[in-house]
């Protein structure tokens, strides 16, 4: 998996790796904007028309469905335990994240790095149930992935990010188990990023627009979107495009 291509951008030098690893909600799909719909629909159901506010948002993003839940439920004193809170998102969901588009660049980069024969895998705060109704029309994309990690459901996970389990676990799943510097995580959300950072791993994210500098400060290297990443400068192969 090694090269010799040299591993730099203007700004910094990266350190090569042989392994990646993948969030999918609001990277590898554009489910964020349903979180927050569902969100905004529960809200109003209890306390009135609510727009979700943005720092809340930032906390929200990255998080296992129970945390997620205790979240929204005490930043918005909703008369719900957090088991409630997920049914009733789950019903919302359910006929809203099938229909979600796949991310600008994601398709590309996941395909040539297919073709190179990188190994990556999906580390997801999803339970697979969810993860099944987001790819419903994206079966065909999602296995081209090594292995996925779902975790909301994942029975050898038991804290979600900002922990670094996931990213730990993912990369253990690998048959050759690479060490944590040896593998790139892409994340969008600073939960994310902070988990990936802890687990030794080096990280691009690529957040929403409205995330400030500070939020973005932990990450290896912040993107506007995929299409703006270069393979080379982690030692993996370029483009051929």
């Amino acid at each position: 998996m090694g090269s010799n291509w040299q591993v730099q951008s203007d700004k910094m030098a990266f350190k090569p790796v042989t392994h990646v690893l993948f969030d999918m909600d609001g990277l590898l799909i554009d489910t964020e904007v349903i979180y927050t719909r569902t969100i905004e629909t529960i809200l109003e159901k209890y306390i009135g028309p609510t727009e979700l506010s943005w720092d809340v948002k930032k906390k929200q993003m990255g998080k296992i469905a129970p945390d997620l839940a205790k979240l929204i439920i005490e930043e918005y004193k909703l008369p719900l335990q957090p088991a409630e809170y997920t049914a009733e998102a789950r019903i919302i969901q359910e006929n809203l994240f099938p229909h979600c588009d796949i991310m600008p660049g994601a398709e590309r980069l996941i395909r040539h790095l297919k073709a190179h024969n990188i190994p990556f895998a999906l580390a997801t705060s999803s339970a697979a149930e969810t993860f099944r109704m987001k790819t419903r029309y994206h079966k065909e994309f999602f296995q081209l992935f090594d292995h996925h990690v779902y975790g909301s459901s994942d029975p050898e996970l038991k804290r979600g990010k900002p922990h670094p389990d996931i990213f730990i676990v993912a990369a253990s799943r690998f048959p050759d188990k690479p060490a944590p510097e040896n593998v790139l995580v892409f994340e969008d959300a600073p939960n994310g990023v902070k988990a990936a950072t802890s687990a030794g791993m080096q990280v691009v994210m690529v957040p929403d627009p409205r995330m400030d500098e500070e939020s973005r400060r932990e990450a290896t290297l912040s993107l506007k979107d995929l299409h703006e990443f270069k393979p080379e400068w982690f030692g993996l192969p370029p483009f051929d495009d």
